[in-house]
């Protein structure tokens, strides 16, 4: 039972020991782990929603929203919230139990658009459907309105290490990023915080990010691994995905490391084939997002989803099933 125990004293040395294990035996490890803490075939259906895009001032090197950059991107004002509770609905009929919204902002004011976010968190809490937002950094009582209004999770990623972070963002500091992240654990908000592989960091950033993410107490209830893609106009439109081995591994690794936590398979997923996104999902991987786009990069068509699930007799995971402190 000892692997079972959920820890947050991880040494650095103890994570790259998990990283670096051999590839099949980390997955059944992964695979041991998960079945203890989860139902296998259960995955977290979730959507985004970008309800303001482009025209942000920071110069995330793989965003396409950051004006700094030529993509080509159209940018839209912040949705009505009668175009978010539609999106919300349909979201629901096609299976979704947690609908998150997404606003370029490189962090939230106090202004008339803060307040038509929180009608929204509202009106699609009450729905029935759990709420998740990423707006940026927050403040200790702007993340308090938004947990009175209902909001369940709040997505703030740390995207890579500490070392690496400055090669891939200028405009925050790492330490921004976890002043935000305790500013949601504070107002008792769920906490989603992953990474990208792909950004051109070493395997030893993964395994500082992974390391940054198993020392949090609690760990994040949510942990999205994404694989970059790679978007022309930025300055990593000549990157290279991660490939599939260096997914599962990230994978595999992060549920060994915060058991309880729901491991995301986030962006590039339309990328993967059927064979390797299942075995994303032996490896521990149980939250994927639905719909064709992820903000403004693509995603796998709801059919195909479906046709997945069916074929691996995957069931959604019920609302709110995922949402106490790991």
């Amino acid at each position: 039972m000892e692997r079972f125990i959920v820890r947050h004293d991880w040494t650095r040395e103890e994570v790259a020991t998990q990283y670096r294990r051999p590839l099949l035996a980390l997955v059944m490890e992964a695979a041991a782990v998960h079945r203890h803490y989860h139902t296998p075939g259960e995955v977290q259906a979730c959507t985004l929603l970008s309800i303001k895009t482009g025209g942000c001032p920071e110069d995330c090197a793989y965003c396409a929203q950051s004006v700094r950059y030529q993509t080509g991107l159209k940018p839209h004002r912040l949705l009505d919230v009668e175009a978010v509770v539609k999106a919300a609905q349909e979201a629901k009929a096609a299976g979704a139990t947690r609908f998150c919204m997404g606003a370029a902002w490189r962090e939230v004011r106090n202004n008339r658009d803060f307040e038509k976010v929180l009608e929204m968190v509202r009106q699609v809490r009450s729905l029935g459907l759990e709420v998740c937002a990423t707006l940026g950094m927050l403040t200790p009582e702007q993340a308090a309105a938004l947990k009175e209004a209902g909001l369940t999770a709040y997505n703030h990623n740390l995207d890579t290490s500490e070392a690496y972070y400055s090669h891939i963002i200028t405009t925050r500091t790492y330490h921004d990023r976890l002043q935000t992240l305790e500013a949601v654990r504070q107002a008792g908000l769920s906490v989603c915080c992953g990474g990208i592989l792909g950004l051109g960091e070493s395997e030893e950033d993964r395994i500082d990010l992974l390391h940054t993410l198993a020392t949090l107490e609690p760990h994040p209830e949510s942990v999205p691994i994404n694989a970059l893609v790679p978007i022309s106009g930025t300055p990593l439109e000549g990157a290279s995905a991660p490939t599939v081995w260096e997914l599962v591994r990230a994978i595999a690794t992060a549920r060994i490391l915060m058991p309880k936590s729901m491991i995301r398979l986030a962006a590039g997923r339309e990328k993967l084939s059927p064979v390797e996104q299942a075995l994303c999902f032996v490896a521990g991987a149980n939250s994927i997002f639905l719909g064709d786009k992820l903000l403004t990069t693509p995603n796998a068509p709801v059919s195909e989803d479906k046709t997945l699930f069916d074929l691996l007799g995957i069931q959604p995971l019920p609302a709110f099933a995922d949402t106490l402190p790991a």
